[in-house]
């Protein structure tokens, strides 16, 4: 991407924060009445220090990983296995929180300019969230163009509500207005400016969306997504800053009814034209800002499955080359969070700024530890950087988890602890499955031809074709009545060379029929690897490769199995699968249902038969001992 496209499409999550960021400070410090307020200024300043601190932090990030360094892979490269779960954890909370805190802000910023809708929130809500997973299931997010008019036009509106706030203000000599007299239910105190504190910071929110998407810039990438960091973070400052003062010298009051952005859009515009706009393009950028969600929260399940901390179901992409399984998993979290919290926006923050700044700490401990490691040109700069970025994101980490634990933190608390159980289940019954699974050179001899001479060779164990129809075929009809009338070709779908899937083999040589193995690879490499292993088995079987690069593989089986189907009309096809059974039916789930779908798909088909072989895992089963005699 281009710079002018890739910073709205990936700071839309960024930008967006500046309409309940500096709302969310507001709300705890006027718990304090007038006392509180007049500490709107300073917390503010402390939260523009920590997102200057951190968008360093993150440049730093974009120039050691090139390709990518979300916080997931940086603490995992960096600190081991369970502080890259734990960053993992905080990153799906903080995308879940987003779609709920930015679809409640955005409905929120409708509401206050057409009050009428507001008793139905939370079916608005939802309704949003379908809308965009039907979307994104079909592939909007692709959109980059579309996407990027929403935060321009949310940029733009700020700038012109500061820039005439600021005009006003100066006719008056910046004194600030007369100021409604909140009720005081707190003390002004330490614990009261750390909540505070903590709530604006959730307006840093998405600063590390550009160095996740580092490949999908122009080159040279890293240097043009380090330069689009710099300008997201410039931006979030100076709206930050704005709307703070604004709220400052306008003194606007937090209210349940009307945000503070329409309060000041009001008092500057009156109810025309630039108060429509700034409303619209609030509510519009703020559903693109939990749209971006959907892109990341896939990627990372993605890589959780990839490295068997999540069932491999989130590693399959859908037809429009999307990960629909993460994007209905999101939308059902999502949902769920939005409905349980009533769809309001100061109820949800709590739990916002707990996994944000869980993630954005460890990343930055993963880079100091990167740059201590490393130690090239210029790496106690860095280190000192990330240091400093990773310790002020621990300090609103331990800040908000400590001030607003009673308020809901402890959700987000323990949704991470039981990711953290969850997640290492997943991992360690897939290492027992491999285990139990895995070809063991002492207990499996590999023949190099059978004991009555070589194997015949692939031709002679398929059917002979004249003019493109099998020579024995009956016709192209269900219309056989006799054994002797079926002329079979059995297809063995194989995901890797296993016991599970030797046992299929063995079924399917011993129904005497000629016998096809069908591997789909999902890279070239991985293609060679299964080769190499056909090979050592002795290639005792013709063996058809197919590589599928967007990781689908159903829809590649069936493009194969219909291919045969068409060139041999009249052989019966058995397709043989081998099926996984655990022990556990809450395992079942953590392995593949080709065998289903390719029922679905194939249904229409005449002639064809689905079958699986199972091969049962039962905890301290002994492995078993197979030699060819």
């Amino acid at each position: 991407m281009r710079k002018l496209l890739a910073l709205p499409v990936l700071s839309a999550d960024a930008v967006s924060s500046v309409a309940y960021g500096p709302e969310a400070m507001l709300a705890v410090l006027v718990l304090a009445g007038t006392a509180g307020l007049a500490y709107s200024l300073p917390v503010a300043g402390a939260i523009v220090f920590l997102m200057f601190a951190v968008g360093l932090s993150y440049r730093q990030t974009i120039r050691a990983y090139p390709h990518g360094g979300g916080s997931y892979i940086v603490a995992s490269d960096n600190l081991g296995r369970t502080p890259g779960l734990v960053a993992a954890a905080g990153l799906m909370t903080d995308y879940i929180l987003t779609v709920a805190v930015s679809i409640a802000s955005g409905i929120a910023a409708i509401t206050s300019a057409l009050p009428s809708p507001a008793p139905a929130t939370v079916p608005l809500g939802v309704g949003a969230i379908l809308l965009l997973l039907a979307g994104n299931l079909r592939g909007v997010r692709q959109a980059g163009t579309l996407f990027a008019a929403p935060t321009y036009a949310f940029v733009a509106a700020m700038f012109a509500l500061i820039g005439f706030g600021l005009a006003d203000a100066a006719d008056r000599g910046f004194e600030p207005g007369p100021a409604a007299v909140p009720a005081v239910t707190e003390t002004v105190g330490l614990l009261l400016i750390m909540r505070a504190f903590s709530s604006g910071a959730t307006a840093m929110t998405g600063i590390e969306a550009i160095s996740n998407a580092v490949p999908a810039f122009k080159p040279v990438e890293w240097r043009n997504a380090r330069t689009t960091l710099t300008w997201m973070v410039g931006l979030l400052i100076a709206m930050f800053a704005g709307i703070v003062v604004l709220i400052h010298l306008a003194q606007v009051v937090p209210s349940a009814q009307e945000t503070a952005l329409s309060q000041l859009a009001r008092l500057s515009f009156g109810t025309g034209w630039g108060y429509v706009f700034v409303q619209a393009a609030t509510a519009a950028v703020l559903l693109l800002a939990a749209n971006t969600a959907y892109n990341d929260f896939p990627r990372v399940l993605s890589l959780l499955a990839r490295d068997g901390y999540a069932p491999r179901v989130f590693l399959r992409l859908g037809d429009r080359l999307a990960h629909s399984n993460g994007i209905l998993l999101l939308s059902l979290a999502a949902a769920l969070v939005f409905v349980a919290f009533d769809g309001l926006t100061g109820a949800l923050i709590p739990l916002y700024a707990v996994g944000v700044f869980l993630a954005f700490t460890l990343s930055q401990a993963g880079m100091v530890v990167h740059w201590w490691r490393l130690r090239d040109r210029h790496w106690r700069k860095s280190l000192f950087f990330n240091a400093t970025g990773g310790l002020l994101s621990a300090v609103v980490f331990i800040t908000a988890g400590i001030s607003k634990f009673t308020s809901g933190a402890w959700v987000a608390i323990v949704a991470v602890a039981l990711f953290l159980v969850v997640t290492t289940r997943i991992r360690r019954h897939y290492e027992a499955a491999r285990e139990a699974l895995r070809l063991h050179p002492h207990l499996i001899e590999l023949p190099a031809h059978s004991p009555e001479g070589p194997s015949p060779s692939p031709e002679r164990r398929l059917p002979r074709v004249v003019g493109g129809r099998t020579a024995t075929a009956a016709g192209n009809g269900e219309d056989e009545e006799l054994p002797e009338e079926i002329q079979h070709l059995s297809v063995v779908a194989l995901a890797s060379l296993d016991l599970a899937a030797m046992r299929t083999l063995a079924y399917a040589a011993s129904l005497q029929q000629p016998v096809l193995a069908l591997h789909i690879s999902l890279t070239e490499e991985e293609a060679r690897r299964f080769r190499d292993y056909w090979t050592l088995w002795g290639d005792h079987l013709p063996l058809e490769i197919v590589v599928s690069p967007y990781r689908a593989v159903v829809a590649p089986l069936v493009h194969c199995i219909e291919g045969l189907h068409r060139q041999h009309p009249g052989l019966t096809l058995t397709v043989i699968l081998p099926e996984i059974v655990t022990s556990r039916r809450s395992h079942q789930f953590l392995h593949s249902r080709t065998a289903s779908r390719l029922r679905r798909a194939l249904r229409p088909l005449p002639k064809i038969v689905i079958t699986t072989v199972p091969f049962h895992l039962q905890p301290g089963r002994p492995l078993p001992s197979v030699t060819s005699e």
